[in-house]
């Protein structure tokens, strides 16, 4: 069954919320690959998973040192930590083991308690410190506009 991307998902962040969606795209392409057993297509789409989630990881990590989230480091961890057992489903597929079914499985719970339960933790945080970055440039911009065209 497919992952269904709503409301229930977004942690209010645009930006995140849009690479949320996306790695349900991927966990929604192995789940077609549950049925068709496309060896090729899932090893194609758990490279595209591991490189994008590393890509999202990074940036959400970024995001979270930047507001001054105080267990950035923990949620770092777990991010590792999936990255690994992502890397090993990888590695068992490679070899030509059907791992599909399992990894479908770690893949929907995993993604769906990390962002109802860790990402939501911090984005409140996150909000406030994107809204006040986005005041303070806008703050900048106002004199130097009436500056430069006085």
């Amino acid at each position: 069954m497919t992952i269904k991307w709503g409301p229930e998902l977004e942690i209010g962040i645009p930006v995140i919320d849009s690479q949320h969606a996306r790695i349900v795209e991927y966990i929604n392409i192995v789940d077609e690959v549950q049925h068709t057993h496309n060896q090729e297509q899932l090893l194609n789409v758990l490279n595209e998973l591991v490189d994008y989630t590393l890509s999202h990881f990074a940036f959400e990590e970024s995001l979270m040192e930047e507001a001054g989230y105080p267990f950035v480091k923990a949620h770092s961890k777990v991010h590792q930590l999936f990255i690994r057992r992502v890397e090993d489903f990888q590695t068992r597929a490679v070899a030509g083991e059907d791992i599909t079914t399992e990894l479908l499985t770690v893949l929907k719970t995993w993604l769906v308690n990390h962002i109802k339960r860790d990402d939501k933790d911090y984005s409140d945080l996150v909000k406030v410190n994107m809204h006040d970055a986005e005041r303070r440039v806008k703050a900048q911009k106002g004199p130097w506009f009436k500056r430069l065209f006085a």
